[in-house]
């Protein structure tokens, strides 16, 4: 594992809302974050789909680790903006969350994010994200 590698899984184990949500972190990549986050009822809204909250949480954090990949050494990164589209129910028996930095400069980067519903092997994209991440000093 390298030093990047070690930092977002640092992070990310220290969270309490993923633990709470039952999220794993998958896949952490030079400006690529992916966290996994299996069905359950207890995330449940009134209709039996996983509630918007849950799922916003999840690429929330892909797309913040994401730019963590991208931040200063002496850096972390916390949320400025974001605004989520969702396309369908969440449906599925696993939900996968991936953020993608867009472009990192100085201060900022703004990041785009996915989460998928998987049945099986197959899948739906149910939500979009575009979020904006600011470097601060730890």
């Amino acid at each position: 594992m390298n030093d990047i590698q070690e930092r977002v899984t640092g992070s990310f184990n220290s969270q309490g809302l993923m633990a709470t949500l039952g999220a794993q972190l998958v896949s952490v990549a030079d400006g690529e974050v992916q966290i996994a986050l299996p069905f359950s009822p207890k995330l449940s809204q009134q209709h039996g789909y996983i509630h918007a909250g849950a799922i916003t949480s999840i690429v929330d954090n892909a797309c913040g680790y994401a730019a963590l990949t991208k931040a200063p050494a002496e850096c972390e990164v916390v949320t400025a903006e974001f605004k989520i589209n969702f396309m369908r129910p969440a449906l599925g028996e696993k939900f996968l969350a991936i953020g993608t930095v867009t472009s990192s400069g100085k201060l900022l980067s703004v990041c785009t994010g996915e989460v998928r519903a998987f049945s099986g092997n197959d899948y739906k994209v149910i939500a979009v994200m575009q979020a904006t991440m600011v470097y601060v000093r730890a």
